[in-house]
């Protein structure tokens, strides 16, 4: 009889808790499987922006696909590949969300209109404006198509947007971070790119006179000194890995290109000079900070048939291409 009793309660307790082991085991994968899906980054919270019109200081908010017609117009030309237009629509879209998810460096905006802050951006109306008339139409469904085509694509690395920075001409090789900025990102590496010497942005050249130099120089360092008789009076001291100008003595101040370029307004960190008599002459190869996206390089890949994809992971290493 007790023999009968303890099985009639084994099962009884049986049959209760196999209900509350079997509902805690799904729950327990339903978290996991929640946490594995929050975990994934969102792309659709970013769907509008505010931007600040740097000469007015209003804000306008805009939804985000509307705002890149205005970044592509504005910071590739459009009579480029239509591969490179795309490449570079899903880099300034990657690059948008990067820097709000970031936070924002405006008070009450998440990016500005000036290129030299945040990423260029030009209404249609006046996009339409400045190219020629019988252009307008193609160029602008150009524009439209390129981001349409790539609507809510974006790079990620490790499953986070990248900082996906871009440039006009990288004078056939990219920067790291680390060279510029001294970040180190790791899809930022040096690659070199064929074709880009066939743009005008490939070569420019900058002179100053002696007393130019002079004067540049010691608004920013009141101790320079410097002595043009001697022959190396201004020396490249090292280059970095792309060839560009790591650091270099002017006088008694040693300074990196990246602030040489600066001082001297120069398009470039790749550069070599001459002193001609009074005159100081630099020969610069390549347009703008150098590092990620090569504008004119993911023209010339995509005429070498390269679509966007392909040209987006050329430049940005062990990325993804996602939504």
């Amino acid at each position: 009889m007790k023999k009968i009793l303890f099985y009639l309660f084994f099962v009884i307790i049986l049959i209760i808790t196999m209900p509350i082991i079997f509902t805690n085991k799904f729950k327990t994968e339903e978290v996991i499987s929640n946490q594995t899906v929050e975990e994934k980054f969102d792309y659709g919270k970013y769907s509008t922006i505010k931007l600040l019109h740097t000469e007015t200081g209003e804000v306008e908010e805009l939804d985000l696909d509307s705002y890149l017609y205005g970044v592509v117009s504005s910071e590739m030309p459009a009579n480029f590949e239509m591969e490179a237009l795309k490449a570079q629509a899903v880099s300034a879209r990657t690059y948008t969300i990067y820097q709000i998810k970031n936070g924002s460096k405006h008070e009450n905006a998440d990016l500005c209109d000036n290129s030299a802050h945040c990423q260029a951006w030009i209404s249609k109306e006046n996009r339409m404006a400045r190219w020629e008339e019988d252009l307008r139409e193609e160029y602008w469904k150009k524009i439209v198509t390129a981001v349409n085509e790539t609507k809510g694509k974006i790079i990620l690395y490790n499953n986070e947007p990248i900082n996906a920075l871009f440039h006009s001409n990288s004078g056939g090789s990219t920067e790291t971070s680390l060279n510029v900025w001294g970040g180190d990102f790791p899809y930022f590496q040096v690659v070199e790119t064929s074709g880009e010497e066939a743009y005008t942005s490939y070569n420019s050249e900058t002179q100053i006179t002696k007393d130019e130099l002079i004067t540049i120089m010691l608004e920013k360092y009141s101790e320079f000194k410097i002595d043009f008789s001697k022959e190396d009076c201004i020396k490249i001291v090292e280059y970095t890995d792309s060839g560009r100008i790591k650091k270099m003595q002017i006088g008694n101040i040693e300074l990196s290109g990246v602030e040489a370029r600066k001082l001297f307004n120069l398009k470039s960190a790749k550069f070599n000079f001459e002193i001609n008599g009074d005159v100081i002459k630099f020969i610069v190869t390549g347009y703008g900070h150098g590092v990620g996206l090569s504008q004119c390089g993911s023209d010339a890949l995509a005429k070498q048939g390269k679509n966007y994809e392909e040209i987006i992971k050329y430049y940005y290493k062990d990325v993804e291409i996602s939504e």
